[in-house]
Order: structure tokens, then C-alpha cells, then sequence
């Protein structure tokens, strides 16, 4: 490793590759989130059947992006993260673009899969990036700040809407698609690849296996109960969120525009606020009581179980709106923690 590569980055570098990847995350959410707004119109001109787009919008690309990422994380402990970043983002820009131009269901299924498999590789190395960024004691912020591309994304994702009703369901793939190119060749030729674990105590691991990973796992009982809430949270927001579009147009007859709309302004202003607003909040927790952390996380968890059942069960347009309002951002809320929480835990 070279000097400069080692050295201190400085105040400004940091932030500059922080929100960098944050945009590289914001775009990877985004091409994930476009699916489910458009679910009805690819619907209706594939002539699909909602079970047909489940797989297509769910299942295949979290299959392959699991089967994808173990080897992908992998990889990312042992080459160039900032390459790694780069190609990752460009594949999977690319395969959004060619989603527009899919014909049939299993071009688009392949494409789809294209989308997984390149985003598996975004993630692992984006946050092993920053943890050498960013020393332990700050990197609940910075990660807080990272996870705001998750809101901001789902905001690109769910406005894809208003795409679709002026030029059709394929241009908003193209819309998404093409920057991100453009953002791969920024992180390529701006980010600079830092010295492996130069701001932590533990010595760094070399070379490991996904069983020694397993087995060390087993024995922190906090990283395998962080593992385990996180799963089941994602079922319970994304999976949501995922159908909500469709919802909205089917139960509440909204335009396919209006209803992306509504939920961009959730994703975008509400998420973010709520983002925001526990990133305020890990320093003087974490430094009160750290159990006091993951307590924050489940008390958002359990407020916002109560307003996603009320929104599927109500009539009312407006009462479902409100209940979606208070939903949605809460379901950000434990993004930051969750990740500097994995990424304090594994040496």
C-alpha cells in the first residue's frame, strides 16, 4: 500500500467519497424501487399475471443477489473496493437501460437478474469503504448518512411514475439507467482506495472463509440478533412498500403518476427527515447506554407497525395516505444503525 493511500484523507475527502457513495446507493435503490412502481403498466402490456411479477420483481432479483453477493463480499475483502464499486454500478446500470427495451417476460427476467447480480456488488464494498473512511466512533453518522440514499432512491424509484405516464414504462429505465453509467466513471477516476483497517484496533483479517464468518457469528450473539431483526424488518417495510404502488392504483384508483407521486414525497422528504433524525440521535445515545441503540430502533419499529396495518384496511383514501405518511419514514429509521452496528461488530 502506498503512502498516500494510507495517509489521512482529510475532512473534505471524507465527506466528498460519503456522499459519493451515498449517490452509488441512491441509485442502486432506485433501480430496485422502479419495478414496483411500474408494476401495473408492465402488467398490463406483458399481459403478466401477478404471481408472474413477484418472481420477476422479487424473488429472482433477491435470489441472485444473495447468490451473488457471498462471493461478491467476498471478493470485496480481498481486491480493489473503488474498482469494484465502479463495475459493479456500471453492470447494473447497464442491464437497468436494457430493461426498457425487454420485449417479453423472460427478457425482462433476465435483464432483472442482470440488475441483482451487479448490485450484489455494490453494497459490501461501498460500506467496508467507508469504515476506513471513518473511524469507529463516527461511523454511526456516516453510515447514517450513507443509508439517506436509501430515501432519496426510493424517491428517484417510486417517481418513475410520472415517467411512465408521459413516454411509456420503458423510459423511465432509460432515465434511470444512463447516469448511473456516468456516476461510475466519477467514483472510477475521484475515489481513492484507502489502507484496510488503518482506523481500528483489530488487526486486519487477511483471508477468511464464509464457514470461519459463520462460526464467528454464532459466538456474538448481538451480530446474529442484528442479522435476525434485520430480515425480519425488511419483510415487513419493503415487502409492504413493494405492493404499495400497485395499491394505490388498484384499491384507490389513483393514476399510476399521482400514487408514485405520494409515495416519492414519503420516501423522499419523510424518509430522509427520519434518517436525519436518528442520525442526531446514535451520538448521545451511544454515548448514554450503546444498549439504548437498538432499543430506538425497535420502539420505531413497533410505532410503525400499527399505521401499516391501518393503511391496507381503511377505505379512505386520505386516512390511507396519512397512514402510509407515518409508515413509510419510519421504516428508515433503523438503516444507520443497523449498518454501523454490523460494521463495529466484525473485526
Amino acid at each position: 500500500m502506498n503512502a498516500s493511500a494510507s495517509a489521512d484523507p482529510g475532512v473534505a475527502r471524507r465527506w466528498y467519497v460519503l456522499l459519493v457513495l451515498t449517490l452509488v446507493y441512491a441509485l442502486s435503490i432506485a433501480d430496485r424501487f422502479v419495478m414496483s412502481t411500474l408494476i401495473e403498466p408492465i402488467k398490463g402490456d406483458l399481459g403478466l399475471s401477478d404471481s408472474s411479477i413477484g418472481f420477476l420483481t422479487g424473488s429472482s432479483l433477491a435470489f441472485f443477489y444473495v447468490i451473488a453477493g457471498l462471493p461478491l463480499a467476498t471478493l470485496a475483502d480481498r481486491t480493489n473496493r473503488r474498482t469494484m464499486i465502479a463495475l459493479a454500478l456500471g453492470a447494473w446500470s447497464v442491464m437497468t437501460t436494457l430493461c426498457g427495451f425487454a420485449r417479453n417476460y423472460w427478457q425482462l427476467l433476465l435483464t432483472r437478474i442482470g440488475v441483482g447480480v451487479g448490485e450484489a456488488g455494490g453494497t459490501p464494498p461501498s460500506a467496508s469503504l467507508l469504515s476506513d473512511y471513518f473511524a469507529p466512533r463516527r461511523r454511526a453518522l456516516a453510515l447514517s448518512v450513507f443509508s439517506v440514499g436509501a430515501s432519496l432512491g426510493s424517491m428517484l424509484g417510486s417517481s418513475a411514475g410520472y415517467a411512465s405516464d408521459a413516454w411509456g414504462w420503458r423510459a423511465a429505465f432509460y432515465v434511470l439507467g444512463v447516469p448511473g453509467v456516468a456516476v461510475a466513471l466519477l467514483v472510477a477516476f475521484t475515489i481513492r482506495e484507502p489502507e484496510r483497517g488503518r482506523l481500528d484496533d483489530t488487526p486486519v483479517i487477511a483471508r477468511t472463509t464464509l464457514k470461519d464468518t459463520l462460526r464467528f457469528t454464532r459466538a456474538q450473539p448481538a451480530l446474529l440478533h442484528t442479522w435476525i431483526g434485520a430480515t425480519v424488518y425488511t419483510l415487513w417495510s419493503w415487502g409492504l412498500m413493494w405492493w404499495t404502488p400497485s395499491f394505490l392504483v388498484r384499491s384507490h384508483h389513483m393514476v399510476l403518476g399521482d400514487a408514485g407521486g405520494a409515495l416519492a414525497l414519503m420516501h423522499g422528504i419523510g424518509g430522509t427527515a427520519v434518517l436525519l433524525v436518528t442520525m442526531l440521535l446514535m451520538g448521545p445515545l451511544g454515548k448514554r447506554d450503546p444498549r439504548l441503540v437498538p432499543l430506538f430502533v425497535a420502539a420505531c419499529i413497533a410505532i410503525g407497525t400499527v399505521p401499516s396495518i391501518v393503511a391496507y384496511r381503511v377505505a379512505s383514501t386520505r386516512t390511507a395516505l396519512l397512514m402510509l405518511w407515518l409508515f413509510v419514514p419510519l421504516s428508515y429509521a433503523p438503516f444507520g444503525p443497523t449498518f454501523a452496528l454490523l460494521q463495529n461488530l466484525v473485526p
